[in-house]
């Protein structure tokens, strides 16, 4: 994890996901529905914003395997970035925050074997998402 400042995500957790694959968009869609007040904010790791983001965390910016989210002047990836998750949208999700006790080289390798086989499971899309807008707002 990077502590490097960025201004927005001390304000908004941002989420950098790939934006071709139909799980993480399936994903990013599940959250915003959540999200009714709009605290979250959305970038594809493709996009020119995604990759100043990862080059400013020092993360690399060829791999597309897992989703990032900056918040406090950190970057989480992998497991992290969902139980994280789980544990700012509270209420009924807050609980999934107990998957924090599981050891990262356990929790890890199954994100990275869903990861592997995304595509193939569930496909992907030619380009990028397109928010509507009325979410527009909600994307860098």
């Amino acid at each position: 994890m990077s502590t490097k400042n960025h201004s927005n995500s001390s304000k908004h957790p941002v989420l950098l996901f790939d934006g071709v694959c139909n799980l993480c968009n399936g994903y990013v869609q599940w959250l915003i529905k959540r999200d009714p007040k709009g605290v979250f904010r959305y970038a594809a790791l493709q996009s020119e914003q995604g990759q100043v983001l990862l080059k400013q965390y020092n993360l690399p910016t060829d791999e597309i395997s897992t989703v990032v989210m900056i918040t406090d002047n950190k970057a989480y990836t992998h497991s992290d970035v969902g139980i994280e998750i789980m544990r700012m949208l509270g209420g009924w999700y807050y609980p999934f925050y107990v998957f924090k006790l599981v050891p990262k080289f356990i929790r890890n390798p199954i994100y990275n074997w869903i990861a592997r086989n995304r595509y193939n499971w569930f496909g992907q899309q030619e380009s990028c998402m397109i928010p509507t807008p009325e979410l527009k707002e909600r994307f860098l």
